[in-house]
């Protein structure tokens, strides 16, 4: 059966109301909460607006069982250096219950916030294979010296490190195959939102979900892994609401995910101030369909 997990937005006003969520969601039995590691969304860029790190802390003191992380961080405004700071102490306050979303990062407004110029897909996948061969090694090292293109690190220290070992676990968001072969080598699971550009025909997002799990598989095999050593995690964009049409759909779409071999699904927890993600009504349903 597929574990389901959950996207809670950092646009819960006040931000008791995103822990209140996390709660919800912890109790409804989810194993994991994510929430996106954004400095400002498009689609709600006229919402409030919260940093994800301080919210998982809040949600990590909180909580007891549930899994937290962020879906995803990107090199568009992090850098590994102090991220790798935050990672630590985030698993320490969690008791280890960490887990890191990362991926390319887009050309949207986090890219260019830093004054940054436009960068193409293909100098932010050689800038995102850096910055995390860079976070890998600086979460798995007590001190790290080392000097790359885009990003370095002088004398950093990680005291005392990670609960978890050797190190927090990495979620890489991937589609194309050079994030595919990052995931193959970093990751121990692997988040996919579909095609590059939404689809609203489910059979399109089923074809391009299902290519780039057998893509996956290809480069762990490459990469002397077992195709079973990386998590597999179809999630559904905030707008798609075609899985929910019904009990039947949901088990369909479930049914279809786990022939493609994958092990998890997220979708954002229910919104009750502007209809998107999860419809409420579905809830129970949805979780009754993952034995929850």
């Amino acid at each position: 059966m597929l574990a389901l997990s959950a996207l809670v937005l950092p646009d819960r006003d006040p931000p008791a109301a995103f822990v209140a969520d996390v709660q919800n969601a912890e109790a409804a039995g989810v194993r994991t909460v994510w929430t996106y590691d954004h400095l400002t969304w498009p689609a709600l860029r006229e919402r409030p607006w919260y940093a994800a790190v301080p919210m998982l802390a809040a949600a990590a003191a909180a909580t007891g069982r549930v899994r937290l992380g962020t879906q995803v961080a990107t090199p568009n405004y992090r850098h590994p250096v102090t991220f790798a700071k935050d990672i630590m102490t985030l698993d320490r306050i969690s008791g280890g219950r960490l887990d890191i979303g990362v991926g390319a990062g887009s050309e949207g407004p986090d890219a260019l916030v830093l004054g940054d110029p436009p960068r193409d897909r293909g100098e932010r996948a050689e800038r995102f294979a850096e910055w995390l061969g860079l976070l890998d090694h600086l979460l798995t090292h007590r001190v790290t010296t080392l000097k790359g293109t885009w990003f370095s690190a002088v004398d950093a220290h990680q005291i005392p490190g990670c609960v978890q070992r050797p190190r927090v676990p990495l979620t890489v968001a991937a589609a194309g195959p050079r994030a595919l072969r990052l995931a193959a080598r970093f990751g121990q699971a692997w988040v996919t939102y579909g095609p590059y550009r939404q689809q609203d025909d489910p059979e399109s997002w089923f074809q391009a979900v299902g290519e780039q799990s057998a893509a996956l598989t290809r480069e762990l095999q490459a990469a002397g892994r077992a195709a079973t050593s990386v998590r597999r995690v179809a999630q559904i964009a905030l707008d798609v609401r075609w899985p929910f049409e019904s009990a039947g759909r949901y088990a369909d779409f479930l049914g279809r995910l786990s022939a493609m071999g994958f092990d998890e699904v997220t979708v954002h927890w229910p919104r009750g101030d502007d209809g998107r993600g999860l419809p409420a009504e579905s809830l129970g349903a949805i979780l009754a369909a993952h034995g929850l």
